[in-house]
């Protein structure tokens, strides 16, 4: 499985079963890894991942800059990771759509990394920030969200990450009716329409986030899928942004490259259409 130019190909499931694109398989296959085998990346890996991350962009135009870090070199550890020696650090300018710009662009690095067999987990707490804002020269106006290791996977969890990954239901997900709506938000998508863009409602079901928490809602309206924001408490600060608007944009990632996948070319507003929302939700862009 290899995204080529942030597009995967679609492959039939040989075994007669139904068919499921590489990008399904590969957001499917692709976990949290937390700990690594100790091992450098190859010197190939490692070159496919520098080109790439200065080719990654987004739909909102904003710039995301990725900075490999080398651990040893810089004194970067996590205390929740085994087994690193590298790290991605990425930046934003603090800008309106910044946060969801940064989600949307480094899961696309996320799922690049996942395809070469190089894993990945998103870390926005549990390190020492300062240290990690330092190696990554933050600038002024600028905020570095997450940071993530770049290693090969362990061939055996820790029990430390087995025991986070249980804490959270990092395998479990909300029922599509609770995440997909049809024209307004007391109405959940079912029947035909459902059916119609059930691979791509997997996709986003899939799409990784803090705590799990899943906070994107999405209204379908024709062509068109407004995307939104379920608030929770805590996810706010000046160093992250908002982290649910980056999960959000990880779910739209997923969304597009799924349209992408299709053959079709997706585009992606911000237009409110001015739907009732429910209290604490926040209406995000649209995918036509």
């Amino acid at each position: 499985m290899m995204i080529t130019d942030g597009h995967i190909r679609q492959k039939s499931n040989v075994s007669g079963g139904a068919v499921m694109s590489e990008l399904s398989e590969l957001i499917r296959s692709r976990k949290s890894v937390r700990t690594f085998d100790g091992n450098p990346l190859s010197v190939d890996d490692r070159e496919k991942l520098r080109q790439y991350i200065f080719n990654i962009g987004n739909p909102f135009g904003i710039q995301v800059e990725f900075v490999l870090l080398d651990a040893d070199e810089y004194g970067l550890s996590s205390p929740v990771i085994n087994g690193e020696k590298l790290y991605v650090a990425g930046k934003v300018k603090k800008l309106p759509y910044a946060d969801v710009a940064f989600g949307y662009s480094f899961e696309r690095l996320v799922l690049y990394a996942w395809s070469l067999g190089i894993g990945t987990t998103w870390i926005g707490g549990t390190m020492k920030r300062e240290i990690f804002e330092k190696a990554a020269g933050l600038k002024e106006g600028e905020m570095m969200p997450c940071v993530s290791p770049l290693g090969y996977p362990a061939k055996k969890r820790s029990v430390r990450e087995m025991l986070m990954r249980r804490g959270v239901g990092a395998d479990k997900r909300m029922p599509a009716e609770k995440l997909f709506f049809d024209g307004m938000f007391d109405a959940p998508l079912c029947g035909e329409k459902k059916e119609a863009v059930s691979e791509l409602i997997d996709m986003v079901r899939w799409a990784p986030s803090a705590v799990n928490k899943q906070p994107w809602r999405i209204i379908v309206e024709d062509d068109r899928y407004h995307f939104y924001e379920k608030k929770g408490n805590g996810y706010v600060s000046d160093a992250t942004g908002d982290l649910q608007k980056i999960d959000v944009g990880i779910a739209l990632c997923h969304f597009v490259m799924g349209l992408e996948e299709q053959g079709k070319k997706p585009e992606v507003m911000v237009a409110d259409p001015g739907i009732r929302t429910p209290d604490g939700v926040e209406y995000i862009a649209t995918v036509q």
